[in-house]
């Protein structure tokens, strides 16, 4: 399995974080054959490569920590549907690229319900604290054009199986269903106050720090616990063990 996770669209800010652009992946994936091939030769890497499973994993932080951060003018270059639709092409170019380079069995997720992790919450104050449903459903929207694309490019491109992961509906029933994997949060982070705190804020002097993570959906104000993961991961594995059949 090969997975692809970052930004599809390029910002500096973002890659100096260590958020890797899909332009590098490809460079990168470019790179993985070239020493598969000098370690298993060519013919063996060309049949790696075509029966490999790949998860493409992206779209929050181009909405979240690009479009509607505003320290990067994204907002002023495009309608929210004018970005969506850019995404879409990059994603588009960025499956065309992979497929050209001898992917066959990819699966690509959706945008998950982005206006509930809990630092949109907080930030909802005119919300009361909820979900913020402007950008879910600009979520709902993005995902929409998303299956659209993939449809197109399974007609296009001969032997190309893609399969798409729904992750919105999932994250949903999640929240609104907490008791069927035991959480007892969905709202906040385990990390701190679980209202602001991500990344490096996240150790082991934070304060206030949950005793059981496994109760929570979030582990900190922008990403999902151990468990949460897990349960994402075995829904991607049966949607790409499906692409081997």
């Amino acid at each position: 399995m090969y997975i692809f996770t970052g930004i599809q669209s390029l910002n500096l800010l973002h890659y100096t974080k260590g958020v890797i652009p899909m332009w590098k992946e490809v460079q990168y994936f470019k790179e993985y054959k070239q020493r598969l091939a000098k370690h298993a030769g060519r013919a063996r890497a060309r049949h790696i490569v075509a029966n490999a499973v790949y998860v493409v994993s992206v779209g929050t932080n181009d909405f979240l920590e690009n479009y509607y951060l505003l320290v990067t003018g994204r907002f002023l270059q495009f309608t929210v549907a004018e970005y969506q639709d850019f995404l879409v092409a990059r994603a588009a170019e960025f499956l065309t690229a992979i497929y050209r380079l001898g992917a066959r069995r990819v699966t690509f997720a959706g945008l998950s319900a982005i206006g509930c992790v809990p630092l949109e919450r907080t930030l909802n104050l005119l919300g009361g604290g909820g979900c913020n449903e402007e950008y879910n459903q600009v979520a709902r929207d993005y995902n929409v054009k998303v299956k659209a694309m993939i449809a197109r490019l399974r007609a296009e491109l001969r032997g190309f199986r893609l399969a798409y992961i729904n992750v919105y509906d999932d994250m949903v029933d999640l929240i609104q269903h907490p008791e069927k994997l035991g959480l007892e949060n969905v709202s906040e982070g385990c990390c701190a106050t679980g209202k602001v705190e991500m990344g490096f804020m996240c150790n082991d002097k934070s304060p206030l720090t949950c005793d059981d993570a496994d109760k929570y959906f979030f582990w900190d104000s922008f990403h999902p616990t151990e468990k949460i993961n897990r349960f994402f991961a075995k829904g991607t594995t049966a949607a790409s063990l499906s692409l081997l059949t």
